[in-house]
């Protein structure tokens, strides 16, 4: 099947659902179901937290393009329904849906592939009452950002560099997630690098003047600024795409997502995350550096429905 006969079957758009990453997914599917018309798709919106996903197959829809954020659209559930039911959706298969969403395990894969990312450690909520909060703090460095280990969009995320800031952080993490993640605080820029199929776009250096790129600096903020060219140097890019290419293909990732990265102060890089359903409103950070690649917002929606093909 090529692009052209996908164009005259109806595609569904799956938005909204029931994720803490809600409105921003309403706002990702809007914006990829108007890319899609203008690409010249027959496009169907369908928010799967009014509609079950069984309307897919009384509709007689065969492909879906993907834009629920966090969980039950980005970390396999969704995609394992869909394969069901015998619907191709856009991005990761079920396996790399399932260990990118999962920051630890995304953590151990990038170690036991010899990936650079900052030391951490896991704590569960039933360790937390007996957990040496001082100890772990200082293991650790003295400063670290709590993140719950299966959300995005930095929700439920702090930084902590006293043992009443971590285990405040700890107990608001413990409202989001049953496991949350560590990390030693990392001081210096960060970045991301958008990967479209085998290859990855130029990557965007993302500055704001809040402690960290967190949920207000992401959605709320106008004072974040995004750069892309980034500014680095030709060779230290590509290092960094190389980078996020081997991460993106280390938890299975495929399709298109997004890697994220920083440069600590011994200019060592960091891996974060790997994002397969990233943010896609006209102003995200994949349609910014689709842009400077070349790519219309349609042009890249597009491409990722033909990478699902």
């Amino acid at each position: 099947m090529n692009i052209a006969e996908v164009k005259k079957q109806p595609i569904a758009v799956l938005y909204g659902g029931n994720s803490a990453e809600r409105e921003v997914s309403l706002n990702s599917g809007k914006a990829i179901a108007q890319g899609l018309e203008q690409a010249g798709f027959n496009v169907v919106l369908m928010d799967t937290k009014a509609q079950p996903l069984m309307d897919l197959v009384e509709q007689g829809i065969k492909r879906v393009f993907i834009a629920l954020h966090g969980r039950g659209g980005e970390d396999g559930c969704l995609q394992g329904a869909l394969e069901s039911l015998g619907i191709a959706y856009t991005g990761s298969n079920v396996l790399g849906s399932a260990l990118s969403m999962d920051k630890v395990r995304s953590k151990q894969i990038f170690k036991a592939c010899d990936l650079p990312t900052a030391p951490f450690a896991v704590v569960t909520k039933t360790e937390f009452a007996q957990l040496d909060v001082a100890k772990l703090l200082n293991d650790l460095g003295g400063k670290v950002m709590v993140k719950p280990a299966h959300e995005g969009s930095s929700i439920g995320m702090a930084m902590a560099d006293s043992d009443e800031k971590l285990h405040n952080a700890l107990v608001e993490a413990f409202g989001f997630d049953g496991d949350v993640l560590l990390e030693a605080w990392i001081d210096g820029p960060e970045y991301t690098v958008a990967i479209l199929g085998d290859e990855a776009l130029p990557a965007i250096h993302m500055e704001t003047p809040r402690e960290f790129y967190d949920y207000e600096a992401k959605y709320q903020s106008n004072s974040t600024q995004y750069h892309c060219p980034c500014g680095l140097a030709p060779a230290q890019e590509a290092q960094i795409k190389a980078l996020s290419l081997q991460a993106f293909k280390a938890t299975g990732a495929s399709g298109w997502g997004r890697v994220d990265l920083m440069q600590n102060s011994q200019g060592e890089w960091q891996l974060l995350e790997v994002n397969t359903v990233p943010g896609m409103t006209q102003t995200s950070l994949v349609p910014k550096a689709a842009k400077v690649h070349g790519l219309t917002f349609s042009e890249l929606v597009e491409r990722i429905v033909l990478l699902s093909i």
